[in-house]
């Protein structure tokens, strides 16, 4: 049998060790994240931090001049792809890194998971590295020297619940006595009034009450049942705790479907802000990755960095690179070439943190845009339908590269402190053909189950034909999934006298 050439044309995708890099880094929530950088930091020498970025931006541009002058550095600044200064694998295929059954579904995902997903466990923090946070805030405003004083002292006094519990007299002596610091208690309760404006809404409260008023006095007065609950928790805070609901009703001359409303409110508040935000399920506090407060009644976006070092590249090693480019012996030229390696390594990590915090911002704000009405209102009715590929088609980014965007991350609101998933919603359809989040079915059927009649309550049955005649195309086992998923039992089990 005659041998013969043939000559194939094959299209393949492959990922540079930086894209691998940055895609393993942006997977991280941001506590595995300052992990990962002081792992770093301990494996490579000639990765250093410094507060100063001014001098981080000249070390990174030193080094790309020095790599463009070097007649030995096969510009890795300009195509890794083709260049080897170093020993690593340039040829890593998408094949190599995603599974036989990722490749075939990641680009074409329309529900909100991906089978990339990696799953962290929350991450507990101790409450007092939370109080950073507080005092970053604190720092932001044009206090006086001793009121800055007196603020740090504040926040140190705060419990874990994020409550003041001391009288404002104890902690006026006690500045005196363990700071030198004389004021009055008058100045103490002014900068404690300062601290109560701060996030999450209601820390540095001084009872259950305070924090419940601290968190709605910002809200939006016209929001349903906001006013309401307001008069509610500032006046009839003991009748409330007892569900005495018909003196409320009476003295406050309201109506019961008002009450409801005004009660479903103060459901939403935290009773417990405390100094990191919103608990997990197993009363462990969360670190969030991004904040977003409100200002003028629009979102800001801010991202978590309070405990991650400046990083820049090391001017031993690039002193030392310089000074073996010359020279030719065997064994010089390998320490040489450890030493390029080391600083390119420590070039493209610092370049994939930034790389990160870029995607991760384009992300978020993202999110936030298509979510505005909720970040406005707080009310989670507001949410509107979104999935992956949205956001994937909204930003240009590659809908694996949402996937590991949002998987574990954690953001921080005016409302509390949710998974960047929970503003992933599926979509239903109504009779009029418009796409309605599941979010708001949900809300609506838990509206009807608060206003149902306790002595005869809805069956699944009712629900159903109540969300038909609103305009929603539902079946009755979706109706039960959804009421189950809202941990309300069935209608026998809320039957009451």
């Amino acid at each position: 049998m005659a041998l013969k050439q043939t000559q194939n044309l094959k299209l393949q995708q492959r990922l540079l060790p930086q894209q691998i890099l940055l895609m393993k880094l942006l997977s991280l929530p941001v506590q595995q994240l300052e992990d990962r950088i002081r792992e770093e930091l301990n494996d490579n020498p000639a990765l250093t931090e410094e507060p100063d970025q001014e001098e981080l931006q000249e070390e990174k541009d030193e080094w790309d001049g020095r790599m463009e002058d070097d007649p030995g550095a096969e510009s890795a600044g300009e195509d890794a792809s083709e260049s080897e200064p170093v020993e690593m694998n340039n040829n890593v295929t998408l094949e190599d890194f995603m599974d036989d059954e990722e490749l075939d579904s990641y680009k074409y995902e329309t529900i909100n998971r991906n089978e990339d997903d990696e799953h962290y466990e929350p991450v507990v923090i101790e409450s007092g590295r939370s109080q950073d946070g507080l005092i970053e805030q604190l720092y932001t405003l044009p206090l006086e020297e001793n009121e800055f004083q007196i603020g740090e002292y504040l926040i140190g006094c705060l419990d874990d619940d994020g409550y003041l519990r001391r009288d404002i007299e104890s902690i006026t002596d006690d500045l005196l006595f363990k700071l030198n610091l004389q004021t009055t208690p008058e100045k103490v309760s002014k900068v404690l009034k300062i601290i109560q404006t701060f996030d999450p809404p209601g820390v540095g409260a001084t009872s259950l009450q305070e924090c419940l008023l601290l968190q709605l006095n910002k809200m939006d007065k016209e929001l349903p049942g906001v006013k309401v609950a307001t008069d509610i928790v500032r006046h009839f805070m003991e009748e409330l705790s007892k569900k005495q609901f018909d003196k409320i009703l009476a003295r406050l001359k309201i109506t019961r479907d008002e009450l409801l409303k005004a009660e479903r409110v103060i459901h939403k508040l935290n009773p417990r802000p405390g100094l990191g935000g919103t608990q997990t399920s197993s009363g462990s506090n969360i670190q969030p990755d991004v904040m977003v407060s409100m200002v003028n009644g629009k979102p800001e976006i801010s991202l978590h960095s309070m405990n991650q070092p400046d990083l820049f590249i090391s001017k031993e090693y690039l002193k030392m690179l310089e000074e073996y480019s010359s020279k030719k012996s065997k064994s010089e030229k390998e320490a040489g070439k450890f030493i390029r390696e080391k600083i390119e390594q420590a070039k493209w990590f610092i370049d994939a943190l930034e790389q990160r915090r870029l995607t991760l911002l384009k992300g978020v704000m993202a999110i936030v845009e298509h979510q505005e009405e909720y970040f406005q209102t707080g009310d989670e009715a507001r949410l509107k339908p979104l999935i992956l590929k949205d956001i994937a088609d909204k930003t240009g980014l590659d809908i694996s590269t949402v996937s590991r965007l949002v998987n574990s991350k954690y953001i921080q609101t005016p409302y509390g402190t949710f998974p960047l998933k929970w503003f992933f919603t599926e979509s239903m359809e109504s009779k009029d053909g418009e796409e309605v989040s599941n979010r708001e079915i949900k809300s609506f059927i838990k509206e009807l189950i608060d206003l149902e009649n306790k002595s005869k309550p809805l069956t699944d049955d009712e629900l159903c034909e109540a969300l038909n005649q609103k305009g929603y195309k539902i079946a009755r086992r979706t109706v039960a999934k959804y009421r189950e998923e809202l941990n309300i039992p069935v209608a026998r089990l809320r039957k009451k006298i």
